[in-house]
């Protein structure tokens, strides 16, 4: 018994094939300048890495060099109400800082149900995946890109609806709002975007 096929509803769409935003690439916190309040991802090869994290300039202390990393949401929460929050130092070999990929880089997109191995030796390349082929959303860092242009720092607050129009959305809100309702309980401000136009980071 042949089972049926339930259609796309993306496929009739000519902006079903926007161009997809540029991909993350990390890169060691050693080479790069100018690190405050970049995203920082933390990790030893071999066992895996943290991410949602921003780092600060580098601190030396006698021989070694340290790069302070703090959770995204307490960055966000001090940067907001001026207040200090602690910052553990992290060995500089052992950090690596989120760049956005280059016409020069080789980077290879990929989406939907593609699947890829990758090396334990550094953290992987992110490419943006079509939020519309994602399982789960809600809460995921998103980017918007309407006419070539990309908006980024979203996260989603909803999975996937229907909204009143009949078109599929997902509510998303700015990072900052996202992180404010975890420390103040403050619902954020959130906008319905058409899920054809968000990308997941």
């Amino acid at each position: 018994m042949s089972r049926e096929r339930r259609p796309d509803p993306f496929a009739e769409r000519p902006d079903r094939a926007v161009h997809p935003p540029k991909s993350i690439i990390p890169l060691p916190a050693l080479t790069q300048d100018d690190l405050r309040g970049r995203r920082a991802i933390v990790g030893a090869p071999g066992l895996g890495w943290r991410y949602d994290l921003r780092a600060d300039e580098k601190v030396v202390q006698g021989s070694r060099t340290y790069v302070p990393v703090i959770p995204e949401q307490d960055w966000y929460r001090a940067e907001l109400e001026q207040v200090e929050v602690f910052a553990p130092l992290v060995p500089v070999d052992r950090v690596w800082i989120e760049r956005l990929s280059l016409p020069q880089d080789s980077d290879i997109r990929t989406g939907g149900d593609a699947r890829r191995l990758v090396s334990l030796d550094a953290p992987p390349e992110q490419h943006p995946a079509h939020a519309v082929d994602s399982l789960r959303i809600a809460g995921r860092r998103l980017v918007q890109v309407i006419d070539g242009v990309e908006r980024r720092d979203l996260r989603a607050v909803t999975e996937t609806y229907t909204s009143a129009d009949g078109e599929i959305c997902i509510r998303v809100a700015a990072e900052l709002e996202w992180y404010r309702w975890v420390w103040s309980g403050q619902h954020p401000k959130t906008l319905e975007v058409p899920a054809h136009l968000l990308w997941v980071e």
